[in-house]
């Protein structure tokens, strides 16, 4: 029997995996997905879903299926720290600070101004079933879970794979033109040689997932809820509701307990733990599962060695802080797919694929370090205010005392810890960090305007047309209806977005992509357009002349940008320049 020929190959199911199925199903790339667990993940693992990767998702038509499982933003849309989930002792259930967090509360206004959607919080045991319900239809029989692939070599002109059904132990052969490792780095990057640059790992982390009833003592509408004890450094922890009703009526939940020594704990000792932990002695308690995990600050050296690319945590993993792990993966396999779709399809040289590497290990590499410096600062905060796990617990008490009581010592403890608390937005308001990452360079034009300065807490966002940043969205019009920007691009081609004076370009674009063979939708946005600006909000953010144009990727990034007309009025010389270099052509 002839091996099986297939142009790309999935090593892993989790979220990144299945994601980059869904879309190369999208961009009409015939794929495998291997995975090697029987079913999705059985623990909740990531949890929050940024705005871009529910643009992302809106984009691909899963958005809805996830909102309709997600907690709501007003049930999640703050992070809280307190003193105990409860107890009646002078220090016990006592806040010391809340903020809006993740495009809750206050923040909301400017978190909808930038985007069609808002975050969601859905933990990947829930999430992963819809995206592995969407890749089944999209690409049926093709999404093989309990199946592993025992090895694979790059044979230059293919990748051969040596796959095994761990249901019959039947072994086959697979023949692909590419192979993406969304192994989380277990297998297909160490394979090729690509290695994690970084630290040895920062701490070990238990945490225990579990089921019980805590709608008594629960204060709802947090994404994350600290627990400081007065005490013991051991009892503080944070406490994260995990579906699959939310609020007050969530029945999961995941405790991560102070940083300590692995294997300290397993499903029968952690019970006795939680319970003490959560002043609870008598709580009825069914853990589901203890984990030891080590936080990394982690980025391969390479997202590609030949025919080999890697995604998700095979490439970067961080500290969980800023919620950047599952997302940032997302954005990889989004990025990723389209160029696949032109390589496989002719459209572009296998070049193209050089570009994902130009443009996602930067950001990764940003990713990494805010994550990493979002988690340190978080400790010196604790530390500042005489709660955290350094501190010992003779001087807690007496810290905690100060800052909760009336003294006029009180009062200074408390402004200055809200000064620290303010500066923690970096943390759990930072909008820009997730929706202002931009491509300096790959598959995109630039027009030499220097990057727009960055808000130094990345919790202000700027929307931008510069070439390489994400289509800004604002509210357009057509035959009464209310569509975004982002709706105008399509999952797969170019669009081609112009002003009301901008039909030259239009004409051009339609002529040259007859030459290149590739889709190219033209769209017009303003007065007597096609699509109408009722708003203004289109204008606000275009930063192009009536008579100006946009290139838009199928990824909804900016790949070059005319202010105005073409130059010399040869709008089709521009064009064809543009696509020749964007596609190595």
């Amino acid at each position: 029997m002839g091996a099986m020929e297939v142009p790309v190959l999935i090593v892993g199911g989790g979220g990144c995996g299945l994601s980059a199925s869904v879309f190369l199903s999208d961009q009409g790339v015939d794929h495998l997905l291997v995975e090697r667990h029987p079913d999705t993940s059985r623990i909740p693992k990531a949890h929050y879903l940024n705005q871009r990767s529910m643009e992302i998702f809106r984009q691909h038509g899963i958005a809805d299926d996830i909102y309709a499982e997600a907690a709501p933003l007003e049930l999640f849309g703050k992070v809280r720290w307190q003193t105990t989930l409860t107890g009646e002792g002078p220090l016990d259930r006592r806040l010391i600070h809340e903020m809006d967090a993740f495009g809750g509360g206050t923040l909301r206004e400017s978190y909808a101004a930038v985007s069609p959607v808002l975050p969601s919080k859905l933990p990947q045991m829930w999430l992963e079933p819809i995206l592995r319900r969407h890749a089944q239809e999209r690409n049926p029989g093709r999404i093989l879970f309990h199946h592993e692939v025992v090895e694979f070599s790059d044979e230059g002109d293919h990748v051969r794979v040596l796959m095994r059904d761990l249901g019959t132990g039947e072994e086959s052969v697979v023949k692909a033109q590419y192979l993406i490792g969304a192994d989380a780095g277990r297998m297909v990057g160490p394979a090729v040689g690509i290695r994690m640059e970084g630290p040895p790992g920062l701490v070990n982390t238990t945490t225990a997932y579990f089921s019980a009833d805590l709608s008594q003592w629960w204060e709802e509408g947090t994404l994350i809820t600290h627990y400081l004890s007065p005490d013991d450094p051991d009892l503080s922890s944070n406490l994260i509701e995990m579906g699959p009703s939310w609020g007050k009526a969530c029945e999961q939940w995941g405790l991560h307990f102070a940083p300590g020594p692995p294997g300290r704990w397993d499903a029968e000792t952690v019970v006795p733990r939680i319970r003490e932990l959560l002043g609870l002695p008598d709580l009825e308690v069914t853990v589901h599962k203890v984990t030891d995990w080590v936080v990394h600050a982690h980025l391969a050296d390479r997202y590609r060695v030949g025919r080999v690319l890697i995604a998700g945590d095979a490439a970067h993993k961080q500290p969980p802080a800023v919620g950047l792990g599952l997302n940032s993966g997302i954005q990889d396999a989004h990025n990723l797919a389209w160029k696949l779709g032109a390589v496989v399809s002719g459209l572009a040289p296998d070049s193209l694929l050089d570009t994902y590497e130009a443009e996602r290990r930067p950001v990764g590499r940003e990713n990494v370090d805010w994550a990493t410096s979002a988690a340190e600062h978080h400790q010196a905060l604790m530390d500042a205010i005489g709660v955290g796990h350094n501190v010992p617990a003779a001087r807690r008490r007496r810290r905690m005392e100060t800052l909760l009581g009336t003294s006029p010592l009180g009062d200074t403890a408390r402004a200055r810890a809200l000064e620290m608390f303010h500066t923690h937005r970096g943390g759990c308001q930072a909008l820009d960090m997730e929706v202002g990452f931009a491509y300096e360079a790959g598959a995109v034009v630039g027009d030499g305007t220097p990057r727009p300065e960055r808000a130094p807490m990345r919790n202000e966002h700027r929307p931008t047309t510069r070439p390489g940043h994400r289509l800004p969205h604002a509210w357009i019009s057509k035959d009464g209806a209310r569509l975004s920007t982002q709706d105008l691009t399509g999952r797969t081609g170019f669009t081609l977005l112009t002003g009301p004076d901008g039909a030259p370009w239009r004409e051009a674009a339609q002529r040259v992509a007859e030459k290149f063979s590739v889709p190219l939708r033209t769209v017009a946005i303003g007065p007597d357009a096609e699509y109408g600006d009722d708003e203004g909000g289109w204008a606000t953010v275009r930063q192009i002349t009536d008579a100006g144009a946009l290139l838009i990727r199928p990824d909804q990034h900016v790949a070059w940008r005319s202010t105005g007309a073409a130059p010399g009025d040869d709008a089709v010389g521009e064009l064809t320049a543009v696509l020749t270099e964007l596609l190595d052509r």
